[in-house]
């Protein structure tokens, strides 16, 4: 059985994470020591919060080299919502408000995270011609981009959803997305508004938007497939 480490960095959402695979029989650990990530044979990157506050915690408890080695010896790595996010380049959540155009994150993989409501497509398809402060024309459409929706999978030999039907629905609570740099790291999207990247694959790098803790049979499938790479 697998040794299953989870990364400890104060975001919110591990719990439900090691709950779903205490569930599913693996030996798991939460930890923010890097001695005891690196005995594990996959390491699990949870994360619910902000993406400039994460990135800190990681610089605080010194762990933004421990995983980029982590992800050097080949150890499968999976990326959960906000995690997989923080495996990208860059995002722009609250770039503004920290006086710069975006905030570095750990440049494992190339592409960039956008808020939704920064995207002219989704803003003409949630407000049509009228203003986003024009409440009266509101679509159905809205940030944050939360519940269940369906996977376009778009690898047809991913480890990540093999015996995972296309279309399946997985649970997300998010307000922003990925656009990867490259295509062929990409094993899944999502429409809401826009289509966006919802999950990537990329030799022992994986991520998910969604969260599959927390998206039933599907989910556990997900994250049994992740746990037997």
């Amino acid at each position: 059985m697998s040794r299953i480490a989870v990364i400890d960095y104060d975001a919110g959402n591990t719990m439900s994470v090691m709950n779903a695979l205490k569930y599913l029989g693996y030996d798991v650990t939460l930890s923010k020591i890097p001695e005891e990530l690196f005995k594990a044979d996959h390491v699990i990157f949870p994360g619910v919060g902000a993406y400039a506050d994460s990135m800190n915690k990681l610089k605080e408890y010194g762990l933004i080299e421990p995983i980029k080695e982590i992800v050097a010896k080949k150890t499968p790595f999976l990326g959960i919502c906000l995690g997989m996010q923080l495996i990208f380049n860059s995002s722009t959540e609250n770039a503004g408000d920290l006086g710069v155009s975006c905030i570095e994150g750990l440049n494992l993989l190339d592409g960039v995270i956008t808020g939704f409501k920064e995207n002219s497509e989704f803003l003409k398809k949630a407000y049509g011609n009228k203003s986003d402060t024009d409440n009266s024309q509101v679509s159905q459409i809205k940030v944050p981009h939360m519940g269940w929706n369906s996977l376009k999978l778009q690898n047809l030999d991913s480890r990540l959803f093999k015996g995972i039907d296309d279309g399946s629905f997985v649970y997300f609570v998010h307000s922003f997305y990925l656009n990867a740099k490259n295509r062929a790291d990409v094993a899944a999207t999502t429409e809401y508004g826009i289509s966006f990247d919802s999950a990537v694959e990329h030799e022992n790098i994986f991520g998910c938007q969604f969260h599959p803790e927390k998206s039933g049979d599907v989910g556990m499938e997900i994250l049994k497939n992740f746990c037997n790479v």
